[in-house]
């Protein structure tokens, strides 16, 4: 955990906790001084997203789009193709929910290098229900040709990408939650496109988990720890293209495997996973996510605890597959 500058306890009542989205609203104007070729649009819910903080920043590179999402990432592709570089926000639910057609077709077929952010993300969206709680677009997003998928586990991760995706070539599709998320990084930690990072290392199995589930998998480790079992932490920030020389590398050592996320497990990391162990080295693997159900009104604490996805359900579930 020292080589990668983690906070020191990710169990302290002291973490700073700030919603995901902040961090790529932050980032995306880092870039826009960096790059004037970068431009931006949204479906009408720029504080939501938090791309205002451009709008306000670079007026005229600013696209108000309106209630139309399927026109927002046409508009899109038509810029990249001009060589700009465009980012695009809405509800996760919306886009890619309700323009997957589109993204297929205009920036995907067509390789460009538009990049796709999809705020309130997951069930801690909380009391605005199964509709607004995207839980299908790892899925969706993982299955296009030629697409970078993202999850970062924190906002000062999410800032990070947001820099790093503006220099990819590829299209780009990054999911943010609303809520607050513990910081569990720091500026010092390091984040590149395409790669997994082993945040706690151990003996016994490794626990994957992705986007604001890592957090959750490393406070299970601790807990498991109390119990004698080493865990293994990979955080996985970058679920297309997978790092498999890291996954592969811990999986050899571990032989055991708990994948971790806030969606879908069918289609999404847990899939990933298991297709790559499939072919490269088969272990027993528990997913741990939402298992083919839609999501439901409550606060985010209430929700995470109903479908099994906190640190105490990950540890649990830990236990259960080393014992078998």
């Amino acid at each position: 955990m020292n080589d990668l500058h983690l906070v020191p306890d990710v169990m302290s009542d002291k973490l700073v906790v700030e919603p995901i989205r902040k961090g790529f609203g932050k980032g995306l104007v880092t870039a826009g001084k960096l790059n004037e070729q970068i431009v931006a649009a949204c479906a009408d819910l720029t504080e939501s997203t938090q791309m205002h903080l451009f709008r306000d920043a670079f007026p005229d590179r600013y696209i108000e789009i309106g209630v139309a999402e399927q026109n927002l990432v046409t508009v899109a592709s038509g810029l990249a193709a001009m060589g700009k570089i465009p980012f695009v926000s809405s509800y996760a639910a919306f886009s890619p929910g309700r323009n997957w057609e589109q993204i297929r077709t205009t920036i995907c077929l067509n390789d460009r290098p538009v990049k796709i952010i999809g705020s309130h993300a997951g069930i801690s969206v909380g009391p605005d229900g199964a509709t607004h709680q995207m839980l299908e677009d790892i899925a969706l997003m993982r299955v296009l040709p030629n697409m970078v998928v993202l999850a970062p586990c924190d906002s000062l991760e999410a800032e990070k990408l947001t820099i790093l995706m503006a220099s990819d070539s590829r299209p780009n599709y990054m999911r943010v939650a609303r809520e607050g998320t513990p910081i569990i990084t720091t500026t010092s930690t390091p984040i590149e496109l395409g790669k997994a990072y082993t945040f706690v290392s151990g003996d016994d199995i490794t626990i994957i988990a992705t986007g604001t589930m890592t957090y959750q998998a490393m406070v299970a480790a601790k807990l498991l720890a109390k119990e004698g079992i080493s865990a293994e932490v990979l955080h996985v920030p970058t679920i297309k293209p997978l790092d498999s020389v890291t996954i592969l590398s811990s999986v050899h050592k571990t032989k055991r495997v708990i994948t971790v996320e806030e969606a879908q497990i069918n289609g999404g990391l847990g899939g990933a996973i298991c297709e790559l162990l499939s072919e490269e080295y088969p272990v027993p693997v528990k997913r741990i996510g939402m298992r083919d159900h839609f999501g439901e009104s409550g606060t985010t604490n209430e929700l995470l605890e109903k479908f099994g996805l906190t640190s105490r359900h990950i540890a649990i579930e830990a236990e259960k597959l080393i014992k078998e």
